[in-house]
């Protein structure tokens, strides 16, 4: 059976198009209005709100929550004072992904964790004789992103002290009479908040929210909107950039963080107090620079782009929306050297970007490669530098 969402009552009535997809088990709105481009530019340029309700939510309390935790996340959390948040991901015994979240830290004992697929199971049969109670608390709250360069002077109308929440910081407090919990976090790669609020008063938190965007050019945004902006933040996305190694058939889709571009997430690898799953396959990936992968920017050529196109009698397609499959990658020699996973015409940076794994030897930025395109019922391949990610990332995120 499908659901809705704590605030779908209120969406329902702005959803113009009534296109709607399916995200684990809720109905999650696909755009509001008929071009998604407006949507998007309303993170870019003001401000728009997501329904983020669907993620899994997961409480962890208990004694040794914290103990736990990080003998499970790359991440340590035990750097992660209360208040605060990490993006974050855990693996299987041979270092490859599971998958990622952002673990929200309430105090010594009590955790909440976001993630994309259901893992209320496989955290609960790591508890042993530990003293740890996890829930599966995700139909209890919606969640209400808001997102973009006005976010923050919305938000402070309703939320006190949202303004002084610094990046992946979190507070209680409250809109209206609903206790909150606001966020500084999101998947826009914009300054952004995430509002988290009990079922029963996500309506009226809702409508406070959007009164308050009045004459900020606060609207709703779909999931179009959310991929564009994503890839130009340099945001993965589960099975886009990865796959879970629980379901993946073979090694070719399983990936480790290392090659996944979160190498920065191993810092404390050998942190001897602290044997988290798959340490000791990450250290020796790392130690014999055995890694498969990088995983990079790409900006494409634009005159050669063009060109391609032109020779063929075509006019240049300068499309916003995602490729929903891989596009490979070559040398000047034809050699296959990787293969780009999302790739799109960026509106704010007016030009093609992708996120792409190449071989470790090809990673350096203003390297060549060359993009795989199927023009007129064959394939065509566009000159492509690589570069870092992410591709956008204003000072406001952060500041």
């Amino acid at each position: 059976m499908i659901k809705t969402t704590p605030f779908h009552e209120r969406l329902d009535q702005l959803n113009t198009t009534q296109r709607w997809g399916h995200w684990s088990g809720y109905l999650s709105a696909l755009k509001y209005q008929m071009s998604p481009k407006h949507e998007y530019f309303a993170i870019r340029n003001s401000a728009g709100f997501f329904d983020t309700s669907p993620l899994y939510k997961f409480r962890i309390t208990g004694r040794d929550s914290e103990r736990l935790l990080a003998g499970v996340m790359t991440r340590d959390i035990r750097t992660c004072r209360p208040g605060r948040a990490q993006y974050t991901v855990w693996c299987d015994d041979r270092g490859f992904v599971l998958e990622d979240g952002v673990l929200f830290r309430h105090s010594a004992t009590d955790f909440l964790l976001t993630a994309a697929e259901p893992n209320l199971g496989y955290f609960s049969d790591l508890i042993g004789h530990l003293d740890v109670t996890i829930e599966d608390v995700t139909d209890e709250f919606g969640m209400l992103a808001v997102q973009g360069p006005r976010s923050r002077e919305i938000l402070a109308k309703v939320a006190p002290g949202v303004e002084a929440l610094a990046y992946f910081e979190h507070a209680d407090t409250k809109i209206g009479n609903a206790a909150v919990t606001v966020s500084r976090t999101g998947y826009t790669g914009d300054l952004g908040y995430e509002v988290r609020v009990p079922r029963d008063d996500a309506i009226d938190v809702l409508d406070a929210v959007i009164e308050a965007g009045q004459g900020h050019g606060l609207r709703p945004f779909g999931e179009e909107a959310l991929l564009m902006s994503r890839i130009e933040a340099g945001l993965v996305l589960i099975n886009v950039e990865f796959s879970s190694s629980r379901f993946a058939y073979t090694d070719h889709d399983r990936i480790t963080p290392k090659e996944l571009g979160f190498g920065w997430m191993l810092k404390s690898i050998d942190d001897e107090t602290r044997p988290f799953i798959g340490r000791q396959a990450l250290r020796r990936e790392l130690a014999e620079q055995t890694s498969r992968w990088a995983t990079v920017g790409l900006v494409l050529d634009w005159a050669d782009y063009d060109r391609v196109y032109n020779e063929a009698g075509l006019v240049p397609p300068k499309d916003e929306t995602p490729l929903d499959y891989e596009s490979m990658l070559y040398d000047d020699a034809g050699e296959r050297v990787g293969y780009a996973t999302s790739l799109m015409y960026s509106p704010v940076l007016q030009q093609h970007i992708a996120m792409a794994r190449v071989r470790p030897d090809l990673a350096a930025s203003g390297t060549r490669v060359n993009l795989e395109l199927t023009i007129n019922h064959h394939y065509e391949t566009v000159a492509a530098a690589v570069t870092k990610l992410p591709f956008f990332n204003p000072p406001r995120k952060t500041a």
